[in-house]
């Protein structure tokens, strides 16, 4: 792999990294927060649609800032059983359509997300329930920002096994010379 190549490979990986740690700290607020409302639910009768509503949108904010970090992690979907009997080139080959499907996907994603959220932007999109979370916009604003990390992690994938084929063949090369 080229220097440059892995210079870009290790700041995506790095920046993906970030985010998914601290997207993990989501998690434990969101186990905080469902408790709390369940104990106050069942203990006090209180509940509020805004805390409600706030645990959806952290567990949308959640999904949408660590998918790139599973998919860095390999804790993406992938049928094992049959992979884990491929070659290792066959595995790379898989490798390589995934991380394309998967950009093109989140391209996809983010090109009709935009419209989306500047629509709620616009409009000042709240909850349609009293006592509601207020810019429901910026929850949809997470989208293209999800599925745009969710590229940039493909992306390292897919340079990844690239060099790792183009460094074996010229490993190969050498080796017949």
């Amino acid at each position: 792999m080229s220097h440059a190549v892995a210079g870009l490979v290790a700041r995506i990986e790095w920046l993906i990294d970030r985010i998914g740690q601290a997207a993990s700290l989501l998690a434990l607020v969101i186990i905080v927060l469902m408790a709390c409302n369940v104990i106050l639910r069942y203990t006090l009768s209180l509940g509020t649609v805004w805390a409600q509503e706030l645990e959806w949108h952290l567990l949308a904010a959640l999904i949408l800032l660590a998918m790139s970090y599973a998919l860095q992690r390999g804790d993406n979907v992938r049928v094992d059983i049959f992979y884990s009997k491929y070659s290792p080139e066959a595995k790379r080959r898989v490798d390589l359509v995934s991380a394309v499907l998967t950009m093109v996907i989140a391209v996809i994603m983010m090109a009709l997300s935009w419209r989306y959220v500047g629509q709620a932007f616009a409009i000042d999109e709240r909850s349609p329930d009293p006592g509601g979370i207020p810019m429901r916009w910026a929850l949809k604003g997470l989208l293209p920002l999800g599925y745009g990390l969710l590229f940039l992690q493909a992306l390292g994938e897919f340079l990844k096994r690239w060099s790792a084929g183009h460094s074996d063949n010229m490993g190969d090369a050498h080796a017949k010379l």
